[in-house]
């Protein structure tokens, strides 16, 4: 009875050590994961140094076990669990868990930390091998989200047709690991990340961009360490940008900058987008800097028979409309869609599209007022050239006003969509002159 007794002390033991060691562990997690909760944000820049040396401890309390446990599948998990923190690869780590697995194979955490693991490596097939078989085990929301991200980031395979599939399926575990946990605002921000892959692969649908900003916005509103994820306010920036709500997409690059000052592109593309409404706002205000005489013959050449296709009463616009279009001055365009008119005018400059998602110009009417458009979808080839005569049907104008670091830009723009929209000296664009726009906008740390 007495040898029972100690089996039995002994093994109670040992699930007290675990439970400590587990409990260091997740106190590791929290630790990172709620960092700003403890810290200002002007300590971001040794957050990593803090957490690394938060690891430090932890591994030093588990390696004094070490000897006792070191065929325990959990003390193994516990051991590249703590090794995982960070957002470098672990060769320690991934050898600790792959005999955790080995010794437990239905370890579901084991499986989802291992793939996390050759996530880092850069091994995606076998990531998204240990998130498939710990799924088999038990549905659960680690394994659903990050197979979620693994399958946007796999290489395309097949056509579009196969990428679309691969993307929608994305979008539903997604959605999946959200409905197992509302109250994860990791889940609902990879959420949000599936519905921007989802904008820019299937039309640029408005409403997939408005669910991913919702799903951003209930990841902040339910918890603070997602309210405080650089890789958020990043991604939300991208999104902000193409829809041109540059103020928001200002705002949320500088925020990712100061909570994580180490990751480069943030202020990259604040100072990017800063240098383009400054250009943009100066080449308006001069004119492109066209002289006054050369203008003043650009415009002479400039009249109704420009709008070419667009005088036709057979012209069917993009809204589907059928019937002629009336010539506008950028002066009575209206906020919003103008129907019924179209704009025209000379193109005075362009813009590279370098770092921006969308071709720049600037046009003159014939009151001489000066507009910048932006085209969206330009294959690498498209563009306008100075002197160029442009019709806009329909026009899309936007008011801007945008204040940043105590400086503001006012200005009006028309947007399209793409180049196929615009009748350029007369004549519609070839086909080839559009494609997808492509932005980058997946986490620097997943």
């Amino acid at each position: 009875m007495a040898e029972v007794d100690n089996d039995g002390e002994q093994k109670t033991a040992d699930k007290d050590d675990l439970e400590v060691l587990k409990e260091l562990v997740d106190g590791l997690y929290h630790f990172r994961d709620h960092y700003f909760e403890t810290h200002s944000v002007e300590d971001a820049s040794r957050k990593q140094n803090d957490v690394t040396e938060e690891m430090n401890k932890t591994l030093k309390r588990l390696e004094e076990k070490e000897e006792l446990y070191k065929h325990s599948a959990q003390y193994l998990l516990l051991r590249g669990r703590c090794l995982n923190i960070t957002p470098q690869f672990s060769q320690a780590a991934e050898e600790s868990l792959s005999r955790a697995v080995k010794l437990e194979p239905g370890l579901v955490e084991g499986w989802n930390t291992l793939g996390e693991q050759y996530w880092k490596k850069g091994d995606l097939i076998a990531a998204k091998t240990c998130f498939t078989g710990a799924l088999q085990q038990s549905k659960n929301k680690v394994s659903l989200r990050n197979l979620s991200m693994v399958l946007r980031q796999l290489p395309p395979e097949g056509g579009a047709q196969d990428q679309g599939k691969r993307i929608m399926e994305s979008v539903d575990l997604a959605r999946q690991a959200v409905q197992l946990d509302v109250t994860d605002g990791t889940s609902w921000y990879i959420l949000g990340n599936a519905y921007i892959s989802l904008f820019f692969s299937s039309g640029q649908n408005p409403q997939m961009s408005q669910q991913a900003l919702s799903a951003y916005s209930q990841a902040e509103k339910i918890d603070k360490a997602s309210a405080l994820n650089a890789d958020l306010h990043f991604n939300r920036s991208t999104l902000f940008q193409y829809e041109e709500m540059f103020s928001s997409a200002l705002a949320g690059y500088s925020r990712a900058a100061a909570l994580d000052p180490g990751w480069e592109e943030p202020p990259e593309r604040e100072k990017q987008l800063l240098d383009y409404l400054n250009q943009v706002t100066s080449l308006i205000e001069n004119k492109g800097k066209v002289k006054a005489r050369r203008l003043r013959n650009m415009l002479s050449s400039l009249s109704v028979s420009a709008l070419g296709p667009c005088a036709s009463p057979e012209f069917r616009s993009p809204t589907g409309r059928i019937g002629s279009l009336v010539p506008c001055s950028f002066s009575d365009l209206t906020h919003g869609h103008n129907a019924g008119v179209a704009a025209l005018g000379k193109v005075v400059f362009s813009l590279a599209t370098e770092g921006r998602m969308a071709f720049t110009f600037g046009m003159v009417d014939s009151e001489e007022t000066c507009c910048v458009v932006m085209v969206y979808n330009i294959s690498g080839g498209w563009g306008v050239l100075i002197g160029d005569t442009v019709v806009i049907p329909e026009p899309q104008v936007k008011r801007h006003s945008i204040t940043h670091n105590d400086k503001t830009y006012n200005f009006r723009s028309v947007r399209v969509d793409s180049p196929l929209l615009l009748i350029v000296n007369g004549k519609r664009q070839a086909m080839q002159s559009q494609t997808a726009t492509s932005v980058s906008y997946k986490p620097h740390t997943e």
